[in-house]
């Protein structure tokens, strides 16, 4: 493995042990960014499967860009977690900052409805 790579498993490692150590039985809101697109799911990890998801590839987000893009994300994932009887999720940014594209995403689901 790559020692690029290898750095980024250990930073998402950290990030994931937090979230686990937690009590509580809440969803996981993941997040995964690439230099064009920004993608984010709500995975029970209880059961391993995903609940709602939404990407940066999705028609009512193409038009967008940037930060714009995860904006948008971040309102669609929201919502549909919330239709599906979800409020209250753990996010988690993997080896990302809290910063830029990332933070966009994770206020706009806030202000969708989502609490974490």
């Amino acid at each position: 493995m790559a020692v690029q790579r290898q750095l980024k498993v250990r930073r998402q490692g950290r990030v994931r042990r937090r979230i686990r150590r937690a009590p509580n039985a809440r969803p996981r809101l993941s997040v995964f960014r690439s230099n064009r697109h920004i993608y984010a799911q709500v995975i029970d990890d209880s059961r391993g499967e995903t609940l709602a998801a939404a990407s940066s590839l999705e028609e009512a987000v193409a038009s967008a860009s940037g930060r714009e893009a995860a904006v948008a994300t971040g309102r669609l994932v929201a919502e549909r977690a919330v239709d599906k009887g979800l409020r209250e999720v753990v996010f988690d940014r993997g080896a990302y900052l809290y910063h830029g594209r990332v933070r966009a995403l994770a206020e706009a689901a806030r202000e969708a409805g989502l609490v974490f």
